[in-house]
């Protein structure tokens, strides 16, 4: 392994800094190694195709659930069609013969 030589500072909160060092040390890491191995683990693309990924999925989900709120919105007016059916007749007078 080649030995560190170069800093790059680095401005976080202390929130940050906190979460960072516990989780670090829940690693059995320095700090510095767990940046290290976190920044050299990371790929935008992955993370690009992982969101796109998410995005598709939720444009799918988007669309069958506008679907459903259509078809519930067909139903309501077509149960209002027939409720205002049955309300007319209801109020004509009974012929008798």
């Amino acid at each position: 392994m080649t030995t560190a030589t170069e800093r790059i500072p680095v401005l976080v909160t202390k929130s940050q800094k906190q979460q960072l060092t516990a989780k670090a040390k829940a690693a059995g890491l320095s700090t510095g190694e767990f940046l290290r191995r976190a920044g050299e683990s990371y790929s935008a693309s992955e993370d690009q195709d992982l969101l796109e990924g998410l995005l598709d999925q939720v444009v799918k989900i988007t669309a069958k659930t506008e679907q459903a709120i259509d078809n519930a919105l067909d139903f309501v007016a077509a149960s209002e069609q027939r409720l205002a059916e049955l309300d007319s007749k209801a109020k004509q007078p009974m012929q008798t013969d």
